[in-house]
């Protein structure tokens, strides 16, 4: 996972401890505009990263766990969505949302700070901050609401929006919208013990066969 993250990148290892580090990280600053930062602020503080930005006039992206009092608390995806009620206690997600949300908005951020600069002609340095904790509170209000908990409507309490084994594995139905679940109703039924025998007599090849014959939106699920 770490090496298609990071395909196209230069990777440096620089012990910013070490003058020989510093000096690297300099020469690194001065052709630079943007540095991103994935640390805790007392952390950068010590390394001496604010005085650099300031000096090189960089966008300063500084992805940090939690905002205000708590931003130099320790935290990881886990924790952040502990926090917001995306966790089925017992259970681990399988996608890390704010890690992953997290660094789609430092991309957006450090976008905005160019563009900060650029209409500005600031020749000072630029923070912007990604809260993690916040991207797990946005990710969060599907569940918040009550839509994708368990038992919600996005959270299997809708027969036409829920997984269903099949004979060989299992699918995943979405017929949300109105004719989606008008049409998968008219020709199975409404009834989540009908919709569980019916999908569970026939293998997954053939319920994929049939969305794809009438337009519904089923899909396998895959596993790894």
């Amino acid at each position: 996972y770490y090496r298609e993250l990071t395909v196209g990148q230069d990777i440096r290892r620089i012990d910013l401890k070490d003058p020989a580090g510093k000096a690297e990280l300099e020469a690194l600053a001065a052709d630079a505009q943007v540095l991103l930062t994935a640390m805790r602020p007392r952390a950068a503080a010590a390394l001496g990263l604010p005085e650099l930005v300031e000096q090189h006039g960089l966008v300063h992206v500084e992805i940090v766990g939690f905002a205000g009092d708590r931003a130099d608390v320790p935290g990881h995806d886990l924790t952040y969505q502990a926090a917001h009620s995306t966790l089925v206690p017992g259970t681990m997600p399988t996608v890390p949302i704010a890690d992953v949300l997290g660094g789609e908005h430092a991309a957006l951020e450090a976008l905005a700070g160019l563009r900060q600069k650029e209409q500005l002609g600031a020749a000072g340095g630029i923070v912007k901050r990604v809260v993690l904790d916040d991207a797990a509170a946005w990710a969060a209000g599907p569940a918040r609401h009550g839509l994708s908990s368990p038992g919600g409507h996005l959270g299997g309490g809708s027969p036409f929006y829920r997984t269903y084994a099949t004979s060989d594995g299992h699918i995943a139905v979405a017929c949300l919208e109105p004719h989606f679940a008008k049409a998968l109703a008219a020709r199975i039924g409404t009834e989540e013990a009908v919709l569980e025998s019916t999908f569970a007599g026939k293998p997954t090849a053939h319920w994929v066969e049939f969305a794809a014959e009438r337009d519904l939106p089923i899909e396998a699920i895959a596993l790894n």
